[in-house]
């Protein structure tokens, strides 16, 4: 009589067997004494690694975007966040905008990980930049959640229609004098004096939108904000506030744009850094002014950042993929 076999117990067997078979790191070396010190791989599975880059409009210097896309590509992120500006703007005429967007979305599609937008004042200022960015790319404001750190991506143009179309008006008008007569009479100009071209505006909606999204998140081991503009830095600011309040037991960092300079503070405790550029006009001027991506790695044991200037990504041959060697990615004052 054939004796019965417990299939389960068979598979698992099996399973743990394979398991062993596939050991990771496997060696021939017999004595005691190794050429290593231990064996503590840094591979724990709570471990990821995203990358973001910032601003490339703004005076956007051409074919740096494209390298940035081909060294995020030799770099591997799981994926890939952004602070803004991710196209120059228009006037009034919406197949400006949408040439404008075809051209972004053609570069970004050509990395291997996914990006996910967050819009600027050149994305979104204005009710037709509104409306494009929500018939292109939906909302305006979101959130997700992925390996359980939860990600927070504002809009800073919060404004109502009259303020955003005031802002629109009083921008192109500074812009126009910063072309025809430079920086100097410039500085003298309305939109070089607004508030808004300082801090961002988060309004009641989005911000009673994240106080519910951060109440129902209370598990992440972190949380990760992207906003363009420092909207703490309006006076009175109260919304943004709110939020920074809910967050104030957990372990979260900001990352934000906009002003195309580097700048690392502490409020809080927290990280609070204001990334460069990623192909954005330089301001040497304001301070550290130079192409990078930002890289973030993630575990249970917190977080770590690190700065990968463009200029010192290199491909297999050690060159700057995609001729950049040729192309300048830092200025200095």
């Amino acid at each position: 009589m054939k004796p019965k076999v417990n299939f389960l117990i068979l598979l698992v067997t099996l399973g743990m067997a394979s398991c062993t078979q596939k050991s990771v790191f496997t060696h021939s070396e017999q004595t005691e004494q190794k050429p290593w010190k231990h064996t503590q791989f840094d591979n724990a599975d709570d471990k990821f690694s995203f990358a973001i880059f910032s601003d490339l409009t703004g005076g956007e210097r051409p074919e740096i975007f494209k390298v940035a896309i081909e060294q995020l590509n030799l770099l591997r992120p799981e994926l890939i966040v952004n602070v803004g500006d991710l196209i120059a703007g228009a006037k009034d005429a919406p197949s400006e905008w949408h040439q404008q967007w075809n051209s972004f979305d053609e570069r970004a599609n050509k990395a291997f990980a996914p990006i996910f937008y967050a819009g600027g004042n050149h994305d979104l200022t204005g009710q037709l930049a509104r409306d494009i960015w929500k018939e292109r790319n939906g909302s305006r404001y979101y959130h997700f959640r992925y390996k359980d750190v939860l990600f927070l991506v504002f809009d800073t143009e919060d404004n109502t229609i009259e303020r955003m179309d005031e802002i629109k008006q009083i921008r192109l008008e500074g812009i126009n004098i910063y072309k025809t007569q430079g920086p100097e009479a410039f500085k003298e100009t309305a939109y070089a004096k607004l508030p808004e071209r300082i801090s961002g505006t988060v309004g009641i909606e989005q911000t009673n939108y994240f106080l519910d999204i951060i109440s129902k998140n209370t598990d992440v081991r972190h949380t990760i904000i992207l906003i363009h503009k420092p909207a703490w830095k309006k006076e009175g600011e109260q919304n943004f506030a709110s939020i920074e309040k809910a967050l104030s037991q957990e372990p979260y960092s900001v990352f934000y744009g906009h002003t195309h300079v580097y700048k690392y503070e502490q409020r809080y405790g927290r990280d609070y850094i204001n990334l460069a550029t990623s192909g954005g006009k330089f301001f040497p001027e304001d301070g550290p002014s130079f192409d990078h991506i930002t890289w973030i790695t993630i575990d249970n044991e917190g977080i770590s950042m690190a700065n990968l200037k463009m200029e010192g990504i290199l491909d297999k041959t050690g060159h700057i993929p995609l001729g950049g060697d040729t192309l300048t990615f830092e200025s200095v004052k």
